[in-house]
């Protein structure tokens, strides 16, 4: 009887030590510290086949417990596994940078935490039953999905892929949402980005492996007694076997998903389809992984690149990135002989209504007025509020007219509207426009200039009007 391999657990709390210990320690022999120090001498002294180590420890953390243990010689090639909050990214990125070799978020996912165990401890020949053809493929895959940074693009290559290389009739990826339902993510029998909905119940093939975390094997669909309940449904089909094999690497990064295979093969699922299907699943995990999070990190950085040029209060474009587009959209006018109308106004004393309401009451009425800009105005016109009171709008293509009957909708929008806690009190606004046509005007300064000039003109009028330069 081979011995135990045996895994070194690190954690501060005794009660996260306890959780891992109950559900390792039948197939692995488990020693366990509560600190940074503890972990590097009984590494020394025990040498473990795994290290799982907590993050955040006090004296001595798990960031530089696990850039020591990687310094020293006679540990140096121990796999470490980081335990950290999913709140704690900053931390994460230091774990990786210090040499660990993989990281499991808290709260911990016991089916999970036993997978990766069982992927950093498996035998070196435990892959021996795949053919050449199969590293190949695998190879060959993994190259082609991991220049890819589109998760939904790296699903639908595995499953053309491995539909031909294992001879099945179909190769899905399906995957479960926070609610329960189940969605065909990518199969090789539908077309490009159709997405189909499926009733959980009537695969208790995949609801078993939700279940238990565990690759689920059928090789006789007729008899299988987990496919009795939906006997007849399966009546007919075209297959023999079912293999179910869950991508649970990284689940609380890419979600649940499954990658499911049906044949039509004599002898079933084979070891060696096993093995590929399970090599496959683990392949797609990792590279799963830094495609949802690319994309995420991609979302984000567009998301601060938009706040950069936007106003705080109202969400329309701030002062400095209105006079930039302001710039472009003139040369562009005057290459291409196209108009360009400018609209400024100012809402009608409103000081009073900072002064009678208060400054969080006038902050909603600007609020509100940025609604309504941003409704009115079309996805091409730039829509900013100038400072204060003031806003601007800039109207691509339109002309002095087109411009005239912009102001006077949304001029009356806001004075029609019945703002909260201002007591029936209605908001007006003093409007002025100007118009680059042909060459009429040598500069956007001077466009600038006009709309002011005509909106300072409407004030003098009365307010509550439009003045055209």
């Amino acid at each position: 009887m081979k011995p135990k391999k045996r895994i070194l657990i690190v954690d501060d709390e005794s009660f996260f030590r306890s959780i891992l210990l109950d559900a390792l320690r039948g197939d692995y022999d488990v020693i366990e510290g509560g600190s940074g120090d503890e972990a590097i001498s009984l590494a020394l002294e025990h040498k473990p086949n795994l290290i799982i180590m907590d993050i955040e420890m006090p004296t001595r953390d798990g960031v530089n417990a696990c850039k020591d243990l990687k310094g020293l010689a006679e540990t140096s090639h121990i796999p470490v596994v980081l335990l950290t909050s999913r709140s704690k990214k900053e931390h994460l990125i230091l774990g990786l940078k210090a040499g660990a070799d993989d990281y499991i978020t808290k709260p911990i996912n016991l089916p999970e935490v036993i997978a990766r165990v069982d992927a950093h401890l498996r035998p070196k020949d435990y892959y021996s039953e795949l053919e050449h053809k199969d590293l190949l493929f695998v190879l060959g895959l993994l190259e082609n999905i991991s220049a890819i940074r589109s998760p939904m693009a790296i699903l639908r290559l595995i499953v053309e892929n491995m539909k031909d290389v294992i001879n099945v009739s179909r190769c899905s990826i399906v995957s479960i949402n926070t609610d329960g339902e189940i969605f065909v993510k990518a199969s090789s029998d539908l077309k490009n980005n159709e997405e189909i909905k499926l009733d959980l119940s009537k695969y208790p093939e995949i609801r078993e492996s939700l279940e238990s975390k565990q690759a689920v094997i059928i090789n006789d669909v007729k008899n299988d007694p987990l496919m009795e309940t939906v006997r007849d449904h399966i009546h007919g089909l075209d297959f023999n076997s079912i293999i179910v094999v869950p991508i649970i690497k990284k689940e609380s990064v890419i979600g649940t998903f499954f990658l499911r295979t049906a044949s039509p093969l004599k002898d079933g699922i084979t070891v060696r389809v096993h093995k590929l299907c399970q090599l496959v699943a683990n392949i797609s995990a990792n590279v799963l992984e830094n495609a949802i999070l690319f994309e995420s990190m991609k979302t984000a950085q567009e998301y601060f690149e938009d706040m950069a040029v936007r106003d705080g209060l109202t969400k329309l474009y701030n002062h400095h990135h209105f006079y930039n587009r302001l710039e472009e959209e003139f040369s562009r006018a005057i290459r291409y002989n196209s108009p360009l109308s400018l609209v400024f106004f100012d809402v009608d004393d409103f000081k009073r209504v900072n002064d009678t309401y208060g400054h969080t009451e006038g902050d909603k009425v600007l609020k509100q007025i940025g609604h309504f800009m941003k409704n009115v105005a079309r996805e091409s016109d730039i829509a900013a509020r100038y400072g204060g009171e003031e806003f601007a709008l800039l109207l691509p293509n339109t002309t002095a007219a087109g411009a005239l009957d912009v102001v006077n909708r949304l001029s009356t929008i806001i004075r029609e509207y019945q703002f909260e806690n201002l007591h029936g009190d209605h908001i007006t606004i003093s409007s002025g426009t100007s118009t680059v046509v042909g060459k009429n005007l040598d500069s956007y300064e001077q466009l600038v200039r006009l709309a002011d000039e005509a909106m300072y003109k409407a004030k003098k009028l009365g307010k509550n009007c439009v003045s055209q330069a």
